[in-house]
């Protein structure tokens, strides 16, 4: 059998060499997309910036769906993604603030917005979408294990939901009273159906 062509390899991320690649490139990429936009961050222009060839973006991003998943989700350090915890007020509070945060950087809610648009005629913006909300989901369930709370995709979606469309559709502030109001509005909502406990909710009201 002939050895799987160098292109088509996939970069060993436990090489600090590649890492540190990477990292640049979606550095560049961050500071680029806001600047030139979904169209005009084209991988000649982001290798010539980031001083690597294409083949190397191709073999760690192989479509720009790809990439724009990374730059969403391997987004900047902003200090302030929750903890595990029992108090399901508090850790959903917390996990939308850092929702609200994260889409409030510039290359991020470019991409999210990017991503969402294309998914519609592009089927790798359309499993990307797919794959950015169900690491999402699986994320914010993890952060939910201690209270006992596990919650299902049309819960999720009424988390989530208010805010990205304050945000992305309305262009306005998901300030912390309007994502406390969110979060009081879904606690109802998950006791009416059985997924939160009514001694829970009262707890943590």
């Amino acid at each position: 059998m002939c050895p799987t062509p160098v292109h088509r390899r996939q970069p060993t991320l436990s090489n600090p060499r590649v890492q540190r690649t990477r990292a640049r490139v979606l550095s560049i990429a961050r500071e680029l997309l806001p600047e030139v936009g979904p169209i005009g961050l084209t991988y000649a222009l982001l290798a010539e910036r980031a001083d690597v060839t294409r083949q190397t973006l191709y073999r760690h991003w192989p479509n720009r769906a790809a990439l724009l998943f990374d730059l969403i989700l391997e987004g900047p350090d902003l200090g302030d993604y929750p903890e595990p915890g029992s108090d399901v007020r508090a850790v959903a509070t917390a996990w939308l603030r850092s929702l609200r945060n994260g889409t409030n950087e510039p290359a991020i809610r470019a991409a999210v917005l990017a991503v969402t648009a294309q998914a519609d005629h592009d089927p790798d913006s359309a499993q990307t979408l797919v794959r950015i909300i169900e690491d999402r989901h699986a994320a914010l369930n993890t952060l939910l294990v201690p209270s006992g709370v596990q919650i299902g995709d049309d819960e999720f979606t009424m988390l989530y939901g208010p805010v990205l469309a304050r945000l992305l559709l309305d262009r306005g502030q998901a300030t912390d009273t309007f994502i406390d109001a969110v979060v009081t509005q879904w606690l109802t909502a998950l006791e009416g159906t059985g997924a939160l406990p009514p001694r829970n909710a009262a707890t943590e009201a």
